[in-house]
C-alpha cells in the first residue's frame, strides 16, 4: 500500500528524502483525500499539511485537521495500525492533528487490549 501525502502546494520532496518521493501519493484537498482511502483503502503512511488553501468559490478550504477528524469519526476504518506525520508550517493545527490521531489510535488499543 502506498503512502499518502496530503498538501496543497509543496512536493513530497520538500518534506521526505528524494529517494523515498515515489512512495507516495499525492492528494491536494481534503476531497481527493477522502476519495483516495475510499478507493484504495487505508495507507500505511499519512503526511498531513493543514493549511489547504481556498475553495475555487475563495471560501476556505476544509483541512489537515478535517481529513483526520473525518479519518476518526466518519471512515468507520481501524487505524491501530495508521503510521502519520504532520508537516504543517501551522503549530497548532499540527498539535491538533497528533493530538486527535495519537489519542484516538491509543483509545482504540487500550480497548481491544482490555477486551472492551
Amino acid at each position: 500500500m502506498k503512502k499518502l501525502f496530503l498538501d496543497d502546494i509543496r512536493t513530497v520532496e520538500m518534506v521526505y528524502n528524494k529517494a523515498i518521493a515515489n512512495e507516495f501519493v499525492v492528494v491536494r484537498t481534503y476531497y481527493d483525500f477522502v476519495k483516495y482511502i475510499q478507493s484504495n483503502g487505508l495507507p500505511e503512511f499519512i503526511s498531513f499539511d493543514n493549511d489547504l488553501g481556498l475553495e475555487k468559490n475563495g471560501d476556505l478550504a476544509p483541512d489537515g485537521y478535517a481529513a483526520a477528524k473525518w479519518l476518526v469519526y466518519e471512515s468507520g476504518l481501524d487505524l491501530t495500525e495508521l503510521k502519520f506525520n504532520v508537516h504543517s508550517a501551522n503549530p497548532v493545527a499540527a498539535q491538533q492533528i497528533k493530538g486527535l490521531l495519537t489519542n484516538y489510535i491509543n483509545y482504540i488499543k487500550e480497548n481491544k487490549n482490555s477486551g472492551a
